[in-house]
């Protein structure tokens, strides 16, 4: 167990605080908050919280190269760009035939190439409906690539790309997976268990790679942050003041700071059990990141 000192950086109080992404332009933290269908910005220079209202629930954000972000939503992908005072336009760029209903995306984010991969889920997760779907979208459109997940989680790359990790986050499952994948057509082939999350504390929700090509999941219900070396070995694990870390990603003007999204669940206990439940956290893990990659395939 590593004990780095945990600060708490914006006490928010999400509902489900998700989808951490680093703006190196900008030195900004952005995040979302799903149930709530906000995209939050946090920058450390004023320590100033701003967030924008979307029209559905947000789950999983993108860079887009431009100033704006690539967005799963409810009904498929859109693009998000800011307008001047404070509102962000919104336009669908890709839809999605959900399975069934009430269905939306979850975890999300881009390869190395740049294309966005996003798994959508069940809205009443206690079902264990595997109806979830990993999409990729690319310049040929919103592409279906596994099905039958429950909860699609834990999407990252290695440095180099050329490995893919997913996870299904729901308690019947709690597995990661790595890939092979293939840099030039995007397809993951050769999926293996990288790690039983059945063996260690928590459910693997949201995870980043580091430069050493180590991974960090967050350990959900367990309230830590793992990382894993490429081989699957738990290298370390951190503990966080909350029970459900959702996401984490590197940050920080030397990319050397993870940044930790959580979820305030909705039960009476909370507020004097977890009362900073919902917030977003940050550490100093000793190792750096990787840039995040912008979506750079026009729909």
């Amino acid at each position: 167990m590593s004990n780095p000192h945990i600060t708490l950086v914006a006490d928010v109080r999400n509902g489900v605080g998700e989808s951490p992404v680093w703006d190196a332009r900008t030195q900004s933290l952005f995040w979302v908050d799903i149930p709530d269908g906000k995209l939050y910005r946090w920058t450390p220079s004023d320590n100033a919280v701003k967030s924008w209202q979307a029209p559905e629930m947000i789950a999983c954000i993108g860079f887009d190269g431009q100033g704006g972000f690539v967005a799963g939503m409810e009904t498929g992908v859109f693009s998000v760009q800011f307008k001047e005072g404070d509102a962000i336009g919104v336009r669908r760029i890709a839809a999605v035939e959900h399975a069934e209903s009430p269905m939306r995306f979850n975890d999300g984010r881009c390869d190395r190439q740049g294309r966005f991969w996003a798994g959508t889920m069940h809205l009443d997760m206690p079902l264990a409906r595997q109806v979830g779907t990993v999409y990729r979208l690319d310049g040929r459109g919103l592409v279906p690539q596994m099905g039958q997940m429950i909860v699609p989680n834990g999407m990252a790359w290695s440095p180099d790309g050329r490995t893919m990790y997913l996870s299904d986050s729901h308690p019947t499952v709690q597995t990661i997976w790595a890939f092979d994948y293939d840099i030039d057509d995007g397809v993951p082939t050769n999926r293996r268990v990288f790690v039983d999350m059945n063996q260690y504390p928590g459910r693997p929700d949201g995870a980043a790679v580091d430069a050493d090509g180590c991974y960090w999941i967050c350990g959900n219900d367990a309230g830590m942050v793992h990382r894993f070396t490429p081989e699957g070995k738990l290298d370390r694990s951190v503990e966080l003041p909350v029970k459900k870390p959702a996401m984490c990603a590197f940050g920080g003007k030397n990319l050397d700071t993870l940044f930790v999204t959580s979820i305030r669940p909705d039960h009476p206990a909370v507020a004097t059990e977890q009362p900073l439940a919902g917030g977003v956290f940050s550490f100093n893990p000793g190792v750096a990141g990787i840039p995040e990659q912008p979506f750079s395939f026009p729909v």
